[in-house]
């Protein structure tokens, strides 16, 4: 038997569900062809080299499988109508493996240890996707936070201007009070003038 090897790239918003059911189809497909499946190899998310569908990152996943040749043609197609797939590539890593078993041994080990840096990158991922979400909300309660407190100094200074009205009208209405208070000193000068006149006098006579 033969070894290949398919490197595919996954949308890097696919859920973990989604991904575990697409290498259960792909599975389904190698036993179904008589292929052996060696391991899944699911590196991450990576940046692309280029923008694929817009997309500038990808989720790399290798499978390696022994073969005779029959199982390649169905699984490309596979990955070819699946809409999450971006982009594959199949290479032929031995053209012939003679101990199968040892062969299954070792591929049985090697998924094992990249399976639980998987676990662990995966975790780191989350960890940072939760920090960043974190420091996101923090950012926009302190920018709402800073909102109010604008509009309510911007509201008292609105305020402070009738009042500086009400002190002006207050200057005004007080000058009423000045004239009444000069009109009744001019009321008052009569009162300066002797209480009693002598009488006109004629003949000599006081009347």
């Amino acid at each position: 038997m033969r070894e290949y090897e398919t490197t595919f790239i996954v949308q890097p918003e696919i859920s973990e569900e989604g991904c575990q059911e697409l290498l259960a189809r792909i599975d389904g497909i190698l036993d179904r062809e008589g292929a052996i499946r060696l391991l899944h190899d699911d590196q991450g998310k990576r940046k692309l080299a280029y923008e694929i569908r817009r997309f500038q990152k990808g989720r790399y996943v290798t499978t390696q499988y022994l073969d005779r040749g029959g199982a390649v043609a169905p699984f490309e197609r596979t990955l070819r109508l699946e809409e999450s797939v971006l982009r594959f590539l199949t290479v032929q890593v031995a053209d012939r493996v003679e101990d199968v078993e040892h062969r299954k041994q070792l591929a049985a080990e090697e998924e094992r240890i990249r399976a639980d840096r998987a676990r662990e990158r995966a975790e780191r991922e989350a960890e940072e996707d939760k920090a960043r979400r974190e420091a996101a909300k923090l950012a926009a309660e302190s920018l709402a936070e800073a909102e109010p407190k604008e509009e309510l100094n911007g509201n008292e200074d609105a305020e402070s201007e009738p009042e500086d009205e009400l002190n002006g009208n207050e200057d005004a209405e007080s000058e009423p009070e000045d004239e009444l208070n000069g009109n009744e000193d001019a009321e008052s000068e009569p009162e300066d003038e002797p209480e009693s006149e002598d009488l006109p006098v004629e003949n000599g006579e006081e009347r």
